[in-house]
């Protein structure tokens, strides 16, 4: 059922790894993916067409094994894989909730999931299909972050929905300094000079230049899918 007061109708959600994680920190923690399939499954009941990008963290993170001396190209590629193996779980529990899915790839692996064509995608979305894009952008030296934004732009999304931990974007790191105060509303050019870390700056150029809203929210929160994409006041609005 169509819910008629969305400010946003299509949109695309941008969840870490490590959210998938739970209190382990590492790994796939189904619970945890249930829970998420539960909100992502609202969402998409009510109309929004959707896509997903994850993130690898949970498993290899391309810059972390590259400061530990690994080839950064090879880290990298580790990251996107990783990426793959995030979205074929996303897959499995939300095609078992009764959601049609399709992960696409940016790195080519036909057995597991399909190579990702802009228009293909946008055929995917436009019949109602939650389309997981997997592999970042397929290329080293980008964040999943970066792939995001693009494939927002790409699937001429309305919106990009940044799942963190917190409520939104922080004068400081609110997990180590308490007296960090929510930021609820800033613009691009101020994330990027304040080095505010909501997404890189590859990232926020992007979202500038093609005027894409950024909301970051706490994927914890119940809800708070569904509620950025009425319009109401949750987490943090970039634009």
């Amino acid at each position: 059922m169509s819910l008629p007061d969305l400010k946003y109708r299509r949109a695309v959600v941008k969840l870490s790894g490590e959210s998938l994680a739970g209190q382990r920190g590492f790994g796939i923690d189904p619970p945890v993916i249930e829970e998420l399939t539960r909100e992502i499954r609202k969402v998409h009941r009510g109309g929004v067409r959707l896509g997903l990008v994850v993130g690898g963290g949970n498993i290899v993170r391309g810059t972390v094994a590259s400061e530990r001396g690994m080839d950064r190209v090879n880290a990298d590629y580790m990251g996107m894989l990783a990426t793959v193996i995030n979205a074929m779980a996303l897959q499995d529990m939300l095609e078992r909730s009764g959601v049609e899915t399709r992960v696409m790839s940016a790195i080519r692996m036909e057995a597991l999931a399909e190579p990702y064509i802009r228009r293909r995608a946008l055929r995917h979305i436009e019949k109602g299909r939650v389309v997981i894009f997997a592999g970042g952008t397929g290329n080293p030296y980008f964040s999943t972050d970066t792939a995001a934004v693009l494939r927002a732009i790409e699937m001429e999304a309305d919106v990009i929905l940044k799942a963190t931990r917190v409520d939104g974007v922080y004068t400081a790191d609110p997990e180590t300094d308490p007296s960090a105060d929510l930021i609820e509303e800033i613009s691009y050019l101020e994330v990027m000079t304040r080095e505010l870390g909501v997404m890189d700056s590859a990232a926020i150029s992007l979202c500038k230049d093609n005027g894409l809203p950024i909301v970051v929210l706490n994927i914890k929160r119940p809800g708070a899918i569904l509620a950025a994409l009425q319009g109401e006041r949750i987490g943090t609005l970039v634009e």
